[in-house]
């Protein structure tokens, strides 16, 4: 279901927060979805299951455009990207029924855990590499049983995540490309074409199910599309590997910060 909500003035601000989102989304491979349903819910004040099925519709132009740029600069590798997809429509859709089973207050809360425990995730992931740094692993053939599996693991419950809470459900498929020992500029570029297809098939299911508020989406997708130009342009001109660390780290503290603000409010 789709409907026009009434303007706010506060909404002159979605162009810029899409922009700025698009721009960075295309740079980690992340769709923008992450930080959607957060922003909408928190400082926008819309209904968990509204910022869901909305922050769905305006990813899906991001990853779109930057699945484009990422190809054109070699930065998809689309045989392995195909394992994670078939097991992510799936999840997609199972996601989009699932969400209209518990109410907006329990979604936003469940949302803010997933939030906590990931960041989690991604702090000790990131010590672990720490430490492990330096060591040398040869990259899994690329039609094996062991990627076939690990990509269809880590592609479900990305497909999963992105249907149940509109976020772009990139992380777990990114650790599951990094697990193939993937570079991780194809790393980056993949995440968004799995993304991609995955928000697809999310926004079908809400479609049927959900409510998408079409003000929200113009506002926000008047900014998405020039910062989803922007990025993968100036991502392959980076040396991202002295930074990456840093990043990922910073990430993931404003990750768990979102997460906490949503479970306690």
């Amino acid at each position: 279901m789709i409907f026009f909500s009434a303007f706010q003035d506060s909404y002159l601000w979605l162009p810029l927060i899409g922009l700025t989102i698009g721009f960075f989304a295309t740079m980690t491979g992340g769709g923008g979805g992450f930080f959607f349903p957060p922003v909408l819910i928190l400082v926008f004040g819309i209904p968990a299951p509204v910022a869901v099925a909305t922050s769905l519709a305006a990813t899906l132009p991001i990853c779109a455009v930057g699945s484009v740029g990422h190809y054109r600069q070699g930065n998809i590798d689309v045989p392995s990207g195909l394992v994670f997809v078939i097991a992510g429509i799936t999840g997609a859709l199972i996601g989009a029924g699932f969400t209209r089973l518990i109410d907006p207050d329990q979604l936003k809360a469940i949302f803010g855990i997933y939030l906590v425990i990931l960041a989690m995730i991604m702090i000790i992931s990131i010590s672990r590499e720490k430490s492990d740094n330096g060591s040398q692993s040869k990259p899994f053939g690329r039609y094996g049983w062991n990627r076939i599996s690990r990509g269809s693991f880590f592609g479900f419950i990305g497909g999963t995540i992105t249907g149940t809470f509109g976020t772009s459900g990139a992380t777990p498929v990114q650790a599951g490309l990094f697990t193939l020992k993937i570079p991780i500029r194809k790393v980056v570029g993949t995440s968004l074409m799995v993304v991609l297809v995955n928000t697809f098939f999310a926004l079908t299911g809400h479609f049927l199910v959900g409510r998408i508020d079409l003000t929200l989406l113009l506002f926000l997708t008047s900014g998405t599309l020039i910062g989803a130009f922007a990025g993968p342009i100036l991502f392959s001109g980076l040396k991202i590997k002295s930074m990456e660390g840093s990043i990922r780290k910073y990430y993931a503290y404003l990750v768990f910060t979102l997460g906490l603000i949503l479970v306690i409010t």
